[in-house]
């Protein structure tokens, strides 16, 4: 299996993009500078990061702090934390002269009383810091402090507000802000600091607070000299960040969240999305990582590396090229490039090219390969990654073939119709025989309409067991956000879900598609904002078109509402689904009679 984890090993082709951040890192015209390093959740922006710190260890004239705000969140101020893990590294890296240990000493004391402040506005005296007076008054500061719960450890109330007193007033934390940029400055000067690079990470994981925070600290207190801020996001989060606190202008039309972007990041370094041979090539390489030793494994990556330079745009890595390099190599990963080919469609198409998403399918096949090591079971790794690709993008016929009847060898007969394309006898997986993914699928090699999927199924019962949990834990934020405003029963709700319907890869749509069935289906009443985000949302996804249509075949007609018909017949016109449409109304009418009339009108239209 595989870390979860950033690494410093280029398996996504990021040399360019490292190169670029260097470039804008290493000239004196642009700093100080602001580079947005942006990508979906899990595309790697870790991984480019940390592979940029490496790339400058050995330049002396560069100091690099790593910082990572979601460490500290709920601990620490994220504007203290920041200025505080700076002043330290540097004390940390640089012999300093007396100057400058002047200059560390200051700048620590004006952390310490914005700390204070922090507190102090915990304590609720926040309100009388912009009153406009330099002194808080006794009389304002007792007030406030009467109101807080008895004080141990022997602190008095006289104590801080003698303290909020002498330290808190407004003209000093003016001045604070200006004598801290001067003060940074000077330290960096005095500390032969020819450039400060400081990354920051995980910032799209933190609370929108938090974020501002960050970004307020790097604009108020650290924009100086040759000073380069590396800040690794989506840049979708941080705009919300921004949104939830400055509300649009109306009638502008002006994107606050995208203007104040633009206005803290200057140069914005985007990740793309993994193509279906980029797919291929990464999972091959994580193979080829566990399966040779380190020694093979660097002479590979560097062969390979030299061959893609020869050829950037056509370079497809296979058995053959392999072959001609080194023949024991090849044979060791001959299996695993097949799965590789195997696999990079879906996974490119399916998760959005995303590395981490493509890893944790890999991680989840690996263990139920060792598990069934454990029971003494062997698996075809090309098999498990068949069955694993339906399961994982098509769970409502997963969970079909899992019930279907077998045979005696344990053979689903059905299966191996619909792979011959026998389609006249089939009855559970019928509705399934007009889904272009599904009939890509059946083509894909191996063939597994003969064998005995039994084992493969048994190893995924968990999967079948938790299908219709919340799956909040498996999808990004994006995805959280979307199941969370279809299910928040609202029209601006399901509007903002609509909007980023083409955010959410195949995989995190069939999780959001399985969810709403599961609450519609196990229901005593249907609810009509569920069923109504089930058909628009839908709709907007024509990979899970065929879910939608099986969920609706699984109503019986006596829970549908007359008001549901005409949302039903529209989502047949738009997806063209009109037959089978007709098929679940012809069923309904069975269930419930009562339906007949509208239905009919609905044709007739």
């Amino acid at each position: 299996m595989w870390r979860d984890s950033e690494t410093e090993l280029d398996y996504l082709d990021f040399d360019y993009l490292i190169e670029t951040i260097s470039d804008i890192i290493r000239n004196d015209d642009l700093l100080p500078s602001t580079i947005g390093v942006y990508g979906d959740w899990g595309s790697g922006k870790s991984s480019l990061i940390n592979m940029s710190i490496t790339s400058m260890k050995d330049d002396e004239n560069i100091v690099s702090i790593y910082f990572n705000g979601w460490l500290f969140e709920d601990y620490e101020d994220a504007k203290t934390a920041l200025l505080g893990s700076i002043l330290d590294t540097i004390e940390e890296k640089r012999t300093l002269d007396e100057t400058a240990r002047d200059c560390i000493k200051g700048l620590y004391k004006s952390i310490d009383k914005m700390k204070l402040v922090k507190n102090a506005i915990g304590l609720g005296v926040g309100a009388f810091l912009s009153s406009g007076t330099n002194i808080v008054a006794d009389l304002a500061i007792s007030t406030v402090l009467d109101k807080i719960p008895t004080l141990k450890d022997g602190i008095f109330k006289e104590d801080i507000m003698e303290t909020i007193k002498s330290e808190l007033t407004n003209k000093e934390l003016r001045e604070n802000i200006s004598t801290f940029r001067e003060d940074f400055d000077k330290l960096l000067q005095r500390a032969n600091i020819d450039r400060l690079v400081v990354f920051i990470d995980e910032l799209d994981r933190c609370s929108p607070d938090t974020i501002l925070e960050t970004l307020e600290a790097i604009r108020l207190f650290l924009y100086v000299g040759r000073t380069v801020f590396i800040i690794g996001a989506d840049e979708r989060h941080i705009s919300y960040a921004v949104q939830t606190k400055f509300k649009e202008i109306e009638g502008t039309g002006i994107d606050i969240g995208k203007e104040y972007l633009e206005k803290i990041i200057q140069y914005p370094v985007r990740i793309p999305r993994l193509s279906t041979r980029e797919v291929e090539l990464y999972i091959s390489l994580l193979f080829m990582e566990k399966e040779l030793t380190k020694e093979e494994f660097e002479k590979t990556i560097e062969f390979i590396n030299i061959q893609k330079n020869k050829n950037f745009f056509d370079f497809q890595l296979n058995y053959s090229i392999l072959k001609d390099f080194n023949e024991d190599i090849a044979n060791k990963v001959r299996l695993s490039l097949e799965v590789s080919k195997q696999l990079s469609s879906v996974l490119a198409n399916g998760l959005n090219g995303n590395p981490r998403h493509c890893k944790r399918f890999l991680n989840s096949m690996e263990m139920r390969l060792n598990m069934a090591k454990y029971k003494e079971i062997e698996l075809d790794r090309k098999v498990l990654a068949k069955v694993m690709m339906l399961e994982y993008f098509k769970s409502g016929m997963f969970a079909e073939l899992v019930s279907a009847p077998i045979d005696l060898t344990g053979k689903i007969v059905e299966l191996s119709m619909l792979e011959k394309g026998e389609i006249e006898s089939l009855d559970r997986l019928v509705a399934w025989k007009d889904d272009d993914w599904v009939n890509n699928w059946l083509n894909m090699e191996p063939s597994i309409g003969n064998e005995d999927l039994r084992p493969y199924f048994y190893f995924a019962r968990t999967t079948l067991d938790n299908r219709y949990e919340m799956p909040k834990t498996k999808m990004s934020r994006i995805a959280n956000d979307v199941l969370r405003n279809l299910t928040s029963e609202s029209e601006s709700g399901l509007r903002s879900a609509c909007d980023k319907a083409t955010d959410v890869n195949e995989y995190e749509a069939t999780l959001i598609i399985d969810y709403l069935i599961s609450q519609i289906t196990s229901s005593s009443e249907i609810n009509d904002m569920y069923f109504k985000a089930l058909l628009e949302w839908g709709e907007l996804k024509s990979e899970v078109h065929s879910e939608i249509i099986n969920g609706l075949q699984a109503l019986n007609g006596i829970r549908i509402k007359p008001s549901f018909i005409p949302r039903v017949k529209n989502f047949g016109k738009e997806t063209k689904q009109t037959e089978k449409i007709d098929e679940i109304f012809d069923r309904w009418i069975k269930d419930n009679f009562k339906l007949k009339s509208i239905i009919d009108e609905e044709r007739g239209n």
